[in-house]
């Protein structure tokens, strides 16, 4: 059966009536999507930010009465209609076809990111088994890209690592995978620290190797390996908090910096760690670098 796709561009204000709004007129889903290529900075406890610029998309089953759903949709935005678009969409397998869009990924030399439903193409390899979900960092966004591959090139053996800013836990779990003894991860959103606990079931890594905690219970220790995998702001702020969680000799990799931000973050950091060459991939940075002794 087609389908009758609605676009809208919106303001962040607009989304919550607008979604109950449509729900309301027969909408079957509603999601919401960035109108351009813009980061989402790291959100307060318990709110969903929305991209400055944001297309809602509402979905209908075909038979809907187009001229109806217009007229409502411009009594709800005060006579004026918002700028929209209608397209008829053919029905296909849409579980299949958002399957179809992750495929396993290799970072490095020895690391895979492996969903669920996928074969591992190399079952030798240091396999990380992970699915797509709420929380931040599945392998696909640059930032992520970086810190695996950096993770890739050390040697984790014996280590202790912390994971500053977990998301889905995937950094912290491919050290662990990597060889490290021990991995703390702190978050800042409950449900991140879920996910990282989920993750880490699913690839086998028992609790003790892997302590969770909310940034105000992490436990006052220092790690061999530290990685933040946040955003500029927040490792600049942050530095002597981060920098405290690192052993002297010890490496930190930080990332979720663009381009333009990576001497800001530097600074930060230059006084206390032997920073590497910058690296970079599709506007985005790595800062590394090792702490003095």
């Amino acid at each position: 059966m087609p389908w009758l796709q609605l676009r809208l561009a919106i303001a962040p204000e607009q989304a919550s009536t607008l979604e109950d709004a449509l729900l309301g007129v027969g909408a079957v889903s509603v999601t919401f999507m960035d109108a351009e290529d813009q980061p989402i900075f790291e959100p307060d406890l318990g709110t969903t930010p929305l991209w400055s610029k944001t297309h809602l998309l509402a979905l209908f089953e075909a038979d809907v009465d187009e001229s109806n759903l217009l007229a409502h949709l411009q009594l709800l935005a005060g006579g004026e209609l918002p700028d929209y678009q209608l397209e008829r969409i053919e029905d296909q397998d849409w579980e299949r076809s958002w399957m179809d869009n992750f495929q396993p990924m290799r970072f490095g030399r020895r690391l895979w990111i492996v969903p669920s439903w996928h074969a591992a193409p190399e079952p030798d390899a240091v396999n990380l088994l992970l699915d797509p979900g709420l929380a931040f960092g599945t392998g696909t966004h640059p930032t992520t890209a970086l810190c695996l591959e950096w993770l890739d090139e050390q040697d984790l053996r014996g280590q202790q690592v912390i994971d500053f800013g977990c998301g889905s836990g995937i950094l912290a779990i491919a050290a662990l995978l990597l060889g490290a003894e021990q991995a703390i991860g702190t978050d800042i959103d409950p449900q991140a620290l879920e996910a990282s606990r989920d993750n880490a079931g699913r690839n086998g890594i028992e609790p003790a190797r892997f302590p969770l905690y909310l940034p105000e219970q992490l436990p006052v220790a220092q790690a061999d390996v530290v990685v933040a995998n946040i955003l500029a702001g927040p490792l600049v702020a942050l530095a002597p908090q981060i920098t405290a969680l690192v052993k002297p000799g010890g490496r930190l990799a930080l990332s979720g910096v663009l381009a333009e931000q990576a001497e800001e973050v530097r600074a930060a950091y230059c006084d206390t760690f032997d920073l590497d060459p910058t690296a970079e991939k599709d506007g985005w940075v790595r800062i590394s670098g090792m702490r003095h002794a």
